[in-house]
């Protein structure tokens, strides 16, 4: 009897420690079993994001969640339907009508008229961070080479350029630095590109002036050095013309003020608005989308705008011109250097008059005595050295030496 108890003792221990392990294995105790029901990723999911889907210029796909701020991502892959080149876009829309369209068309147009695929990627949000995984993106995309507006992106293409050796960056505005300013490094695989604003500005000026304005006014975006320089040259050039039309002393008044965006904001109109009620008669609109609130007020009251960056006639029929620097032209230049094994990479480039890197669309303009025989003339005297106009913007444009200009400036 004592041997039949413990065979079947025995039994009954077998049969439940068996129970205990059948098939709730895989969820932990206590833990939550919905976490373990889904399916595992596939191989290699995690460490090698897929690209976002052709097309999708408008929506691109955002980048990874987690906690590490800037993986190292693996290499890009060779893969036949990715976009050889790519933009990334700065704090506005790729249809700004200023920094980020200009360059745009010029990548466009060098890849359409040699049929390479292309495409735009827009951040997901502003910052160093989300800068540097839209070009994480457009690296796994296929990208060549990546073009970056703006002087947002000095930080985060410091980094990319070490981080991605054979991929090509055409950085715009700007020096690539560690963000602390401590360390700047242009790299052997990128070109930094520069404007001479001040000359841009200063021909808006002097054609202001040639076509008989006498009451103007400048709202710059934020007092960034490229804004400076614009501003500071429109003052130059006002002077310039006021002296050779023979002006007295204090004949040219100038409003001047930095808004502090460059986004369209209420407040800008209404200063727009209360400059034109007391006598402007025009204004360089020096901020990218800050026009947007400045041609309301030239609308409301007939008056008129300079625009800035690209050629803006087409967004209001108040624009008698625009302070140009001409991005179309740099971009298309540098991919042609690129795909011809001359880009010059370690290197800052100056677009300027010299080599028609700036000027006004005079096709455009809305001029009524100002010529094109005198525009030449004076673009002539800009590219041969015989005018040059002071880029120093460690002064306020009230300090710059006028006569027949009396600046007002706002601080």
């Amino acid at each position: 009897m004592k041997k039949l108890l413990a065979i079947a003792l025995s039994l009954i221990l077998i049969f439940t420690l068996a129970a205990c392990g059948g098939g709730n294995a895989g969820t932990p105790a206590g833990g939550d079993a919905g976490n373990n029901n889904s399916a595992p990723p596939p191989a290699g999911g995690n460490e090698s994001p897929a690209p976002p889907p052709a097309g999708g210029n408008d929506t691109p796909a955002p980048p990874p969640a987690g906690g590490n701020d800037t993986p190292a991502p693996p290499p890009p892959p060779a893969q036949a339907d990715g976009f050889e080149l790519a933009l990334i876009t700065d704090l506005g829309t790729i249809d700004d009508r200023s920094f980020n369209q200009g360059a745009w068309e010029g990548l466009v147009q060098y890849a359409q008229e040699n049929n390479i695929t292309h495409k735009y990627y827009q951040p997901a949000d502003q910052g160093d961070d989300a800068y540097l995984n839209a070009i994480d993106l457009a690296v796994q995309g296929g990208a060549k080479v990546i073009v970056t507006p703006g002087f947002l992106f000095e930080v985060p293409v410091f980094e990319a350029q070490d981080r991605y050796p054979d991929v090509k960056f055409v950085l715009l505005d700007g020096t690539p630095h560690d963000g602390d300013y401590a360390v700047f490094k242009v790299g052997d695989n990128t070109v930094s590109v520069f404007y001479a604003e001040e000359q841009s500005g200063f021909l808006a000026g002097y054609a202001a002036v040639k076509d008989g304005y006498r009451s103007l006014g400048f709202l710059g975006g934020m007092a960034v050095p490229a804004v400076i320089r614009f501003g500071h040259g429109y003052v130059q050039g006002a002077e310039v013309a006021a002296q050779e039309l023979g002006l007295p002393a204090g004949s040219i008044t100038l409003k001047y003020y930095y808004t502090g965006v460059f986004a369209p904001q209420p407040e800008i109109q209404t200063r727009a608005a209360s400059w034109y009620n007391e006598g402007t008669e025009v204004i360089f609109s020096c901020g990218g989308g800050i026009c947007f609130s400045i041609f309301p007020a030239a609308e409301n009251s007939g008056n008129k705008v300079i625009g800035v960056d690209g050629d803006q006639s087409g967004e209001s029929s108040t624009v008698i011109t625009s302070a140009m620097k001409l991005l179309t032209k740099s971009v298309y230049d540098c991919l042609s250097d690129f795909y011809a094994g001359r880009f010059q990479g370690g290197k800052e480039l100056l677009f300027s008059a010299a080599n028609l890197g700036v000027g006004l669309p005079m096709d455009t303009s809305q001029f009524t005595t100002f010529t094109q025989a005198e525009y030449d003339a004076i673009y002539a005297k800009l590219a041969n050295g015989t005018i040059v106009v002071d880029n120093n913007i460690e002064i306020n444009p009230d300090q710059l030496p006028t006569t027949a200009v009396v600046v007002t400036y706002f601080s």
